[in-house]
């Protein structure tokens, strides 16, 4: 029987990295501050297909939705993102062989989005729930996310979810690319290796965003002006 006990990633920046930025930019984190009102939460692909198979993303769960309930508190937004079911493709077939690409197509499940969500989670009337057809959240014309995520002004996001390099790690990369302040939560993301976890943690630091863990997170939060 597989083990599917609770794991936490083993993450970590190299000391070089913190170096080289506050060398660049005489600080070591890009966002020090953020303003909730203008902050979203963005949750990836934390569905039962993922989460199940996957005791990491079992473990960044509560982690989350601590995020989520504090950050919606002080009048942020939350977004849950789910694979939408897409048509197959010949490119898709290949790539991933016939039989695995009709099983990520059906990744997402079906029936109302709320429902297709990790049933661990709490979520609140007024959280954002959108599909995607693309890796990224942030691709254009494959999530309605980037709009929804304009109409509330928001500026800044925090990336969280599984699997953290592959839909995780091209979603921060395109928020960044359409001008998003992009704080990646290093314990909030999941994958089925430390050295793939932190292999994204690296480029995100070094090109794309912060990397912070839920405290400092929280932390953020609570520190910020209440309007």
């Amino acid at each position: 029987m597989q083990d599917i006990e609770a794991r936490i990633h083993t993450w970590h920046i190299e000391e070089r990295e913190y170096r080289r930025q506050q060398q660049r930019r005489g600080r070591r984190f890009a966002y020090p501050r953020l303003t909730p009102a203008r902050t979203a939460l963005v949750v990836i692909d934390m569905v039962p297909f993922f989460v199940d198979a996957n005791p990491y993303a079992r473990d960044i769960v509560p982690n989350i939705q601590q995020l989520a309930d504090r950050l919606r508190a002080v009048g942020g937004t939350v977004a849950w993102v789910l694979p939408a079911r897409t048509e197959r493709t010949p490119v898709g077939d290949e790539f991933h062989g016939p039989e695995a690409a009709e099983m990520f197509r059906n990744s997402g499940g079906t029936g109302p989005l709320r429902g297709r969500l990790w049933p661990g989670f709490t979520a609140d009337p007024h959280d954002i729930f959108v599909e995607k057809s693309a890796p990224s959240a942030f691709f254009p014309g494959r999530c309605p996310l980037p709009d929804l995520l304009q109409e509330h002004d928001i500026d800044t996001v925090l990336i969280t979810g599984t699997v953290t390099q592959v839909c995780c790690e091209s979603s921060a990369r395109d928020a960044s690319t359409l001008g998003y302040r992009v704080v990646m939560v290093a314990d909030a993301n999941a994958t089925g290796r430390d050295q793939d976890h932190n292999a994204t943690l690296a480029t995100i630091y070094r090109s794309f965003g912060d990397v912070r863990p839920t405290a400092e997170i929280l932390d953020m939060i609570d520190a910020a002006p209440v309007p």
